[in-house]
This record gives structure tokens, C-alpha cells and sequence, in this order.
């Protein structure tokens, strides 16, 4: 709990939410009827409608990227290292719109919210959704709030691969893409990993076919073992080895297979935590969104070719000791903008903690991200 909001902090903040009539057609072939989009917004929408900028949030994370809900919070925003007042993201000079994608448990419709035509939850019902459907929601969502381009969109892991999108599908509507710890597309190995936490999930046997609200229960071993692994692969050796090394936590060796080292420890913590607040279903939905992003297959498996209609200016930013989307992945999107002479600026940062590191105020990165930003904001002026 805050004793006082920080001076940078956009402060205490609201969630909205935006209902939609207009049937909205997905790629696998069937239709939302109808549907809803809970979003957060910080600072103001100038005269003109220029400063506009959507932040598009990773697998677990939701609209709530910055501020506090309440005196009583814990915690601010996901992402509140990087957006409010002086910060990278300054909501003095941008009108910020963050929204939880459709599939999400956090009040946009997914598989936890009421199906209409059941007056049942969706369950396994809701249909699954692509990167693309979700900026084609984000368009309709920007249309609704009177923004006709966006200053720039801005993502990191899976919001990096939304930013990717939303430049090529709407290269219009957008004048800069900051695109951060991302790829453009999964390796193999990423799916793999992805689909042993989904196999997780559906053996559990709380899961029930997807359909475990109606046992007023849900799959919560499966669940804790799918974020556990993720979360492996959201750190470094490095950052690993400094926080835990092979330390144990009663000094001892036992013998059992209980916790024993305090990695255990904290891998089994974090994954009763998520499993507090996040939804299996959604999980799922999630990891295959990650695993069909592929802009490329539709250009002959060519990304510069993929990438040809592209007009937004680009940041693109890895972090050395992230395993899960290495820098050489981020150097794949730079070598196609590159391909098709558009305007690209590339950062490296020399960072320890893995994957996890876009969300982390690491000096270098800050800067970077910074005056990058600070070059937006005078476009902006």
C-alpha cells in the first residue's frame, strides 16, 4: 500500500470498458457478435488527436499498465516503471490507452465472461484469437476514442509481436512502433515450451474440457506447473544463479522431494500466486496467440516482404542474456525494415535478468527508450 502516490505516478486511475455490437470476424473463421474491451487511459488527448499512444500488454499481463486502483493497492501497474510523468511513456506529453486483449480474464470478454447466446460462461467455447484480431479490436477501440493514428504503439515479448502487426496491417494509423524483447515468430523450441504448460493445464483433472466453472472449480495444479515453466524461461542462468545459486532453504539436505533449495521455494510461490488471478482458459487462449504469430507465412516465408507497406519509424530493443527471444531474433525484424529502407533505430541492452528485463528500470535501457520517445514527443509539438 502507497503511503503516498509518488510524484511520477500518473496517480490513482479507473478502468473503462467499451462495448462493441459490430460482429467482429476472426481468423479461424468465426464471428464475435458482440463483445467488450476494458481499457485504462493516462494523460490527455491533445486538440489535434497526435499524441496518442496504445501500449499492447505481453501473455499474463492485462489494461492495468500503470497508476493504482486505490490507496489500498500493493503494487502499481505492470509497466509503471516506464509510463508517467518523466518517465519514458510521459503522460505530460501522451494520452496513453493500454486495453486487456479479447481471450483475457481481467473484463474483456474471454472464456470466463458470459456467453450470450448460452447465459453461460464461454469456457472452451470462446473462439481462439490471433495477434491480428487483436489489433483489429485495438482499431476499432481507437476509432471509438477518436484517435485516427496512433504517435506510436508500444510492446514488449508478445505486445512487441502486436506492434509488428499493427504496422503492417494499418501502416496508416501509426507513425512510430517501439518493438521490444520481441520476434517475428516463435522458434520451436518457444512452441515446445508452450505446449508442455497447455498439456499441463488439460491434464489437470479440474479442468473438466475447459468447462470447470460449472464445477465451481478450476485447474489450478495444471495452472501453477504452465506459469512455473514459464517463468524459467522469463529469467536468465545469471539471474537465477545470483538470486537462489543452489542455496538451501533449511541449510540441509532432507532427502524427500519437498522444497529443499530455495528455487523450489520460489518457483512453487510464484505459481500459487498467478494461479490466484489468472485464468487457464485465458492461458491457453494466450499460447497459441503466441504460437501462430507468424506475419511471413503469408509473403513465401519472406518478413522483408512482409514488411514492404510498412511507413512507422522503429525502435527495436533485446536484452543480451534473454534466451527467450534472443537479440538475434530482434536483428531479424531489423534486417527486414533495413531490406525496405525504412527507418529503424536498434538497441542491445547488456542486462542480466532474461527475459523479464523489458519490464525492469535498467538504467541503459531507460535512456534509450527515453530519448528515443523524447524524439516523438517533439513530432508530437
Amino acid at each position: 500500500m502507497p503511503e503516498m502516490i509518488p510524484a511520477d505516478s500518473v496517480g490513482l486511475v479507473t478502468a473503462q470498458t467499451m462495448r462493441f455490437d459490430d460482429p467482429l470476424q476472426l481468423e479461424c473463421g468465426r464471428v464475435l457478435a458482440e463483445y467488450a474491451l476494458i481499457y485504462e487511459t493516462y494523460g490527455e488527448l491533445n486538440a489535434q488527436g497526435s499524441n496518442a499512444v496504445l501500449i499492447c500488454h505481453a501473455l499474463s499481463s492485462d489494461h492495468h499498465a500503470a497508476g493504482y486502483h486505490s490507496m489500498d493497492d500493493n503494487k502499481p501497474g505492470w509497466w509503471d516503471t516506464c509510463i508517467g510523468p518523466g518517465k519514458p511513456i510521459d503522460t505530460r506529453h501522451f494520452y496513453v490507452v493500454c486495453l486487456n486483449n479479447l481471450g483475457g480474464c481481467k473484463g474483456s470478454s474471454g472464456p470466463a465472461t458470459m456467453n450470450p447466446e448460452t447465459g453461460k460462461p464461454y469456457g472452451p467455447d470462446f473462439p481462439v484469437v490471433t495477434v491480428k484480431d487483436w489489433v483489429n479490436s485495438q482499431r476499432r477501440l481507437a476509432e471509438a476514442l477518436g484517435i485516427e493514428q496512433w504517435a506510436a504503439v508500444i510492446g514488449g515479448s508478445l505486445g512487441g509481436m502486436q506492434v509488428l502487426q499493427w504496422s503492417i496491417e494499418y501502416p496508416d494509423r501509426i507513425r512510430h512502433a517501439v518493438v521490444i524483447a520481441a520476434a517475428p515468430k516463435l522458434s520451436a523450441q518457444n512452441i515446445a515450451f508452450n505446449e508442455v504448460a497447455r498439456q499441463a493445464i488439460l491434464a489437470d483433472p479440474e479442468f473438466h474440457q475447459g468447462r470447470y466453472y460449472e464445477h465451481d472449480t478450476q485447474p489450478r495444479q495444471g495452472l501453477m506447473l504452465a506459469r512455473m515453466l514459464g517463468h524459467i524461461t522469463y529469467l536468465s542462468d545469471d539471474s537465477m544463479r545470483a538470486k537462489f545459486g543452489r542455496e538451501l532453504r533449511e541449510g540441509k539436505l532432507n532427502f524427500g522431494f519437498d522444497v529443499e533449495f530455495q528455487v523450489e521455494s520460489y518457483l512453487r510461490y510464484q505459481g500459487r500466486a498467478f494461479v490466484e488471478h489468472f485464468d487457464a482458459n485465458t492461458y491457453l487462449l494466450m499460447t497459441k496467440a503466441l504460437d501462430y504469430f507468424d506475419p511471413a507465412s503469408q509473403c513465401g516465408d519472406s518478413l522483408s516482404l512482409a514488411m514492404k507497406q510498412v511507413t512507422a519509424s522503429f525502435l527495436v530493443v533485446s536484452f543480451t542474456s534473454d534466451w527467450r527471444f534472443a537479440p538475434s531474433r530482434s536483428l531479424e525484424i531489423v534486417k527486414a525494415l533495413l531490406d525496405n529502407n525504412k527507418k529503424v533505430s536498434y538497441g542491445e541492452i547488456e542486462a542480466s535478468q532474461g527475459h523479464d528485463a523489458f519490464l525492469m528500470p535498467i538504467p541503459r535501457y531507460m535512456e534509450l527508450f527515453s530519448a528515443y520517445m523524447a524524439r516523438v514527443v517533439e513530432e508530437v509539438r
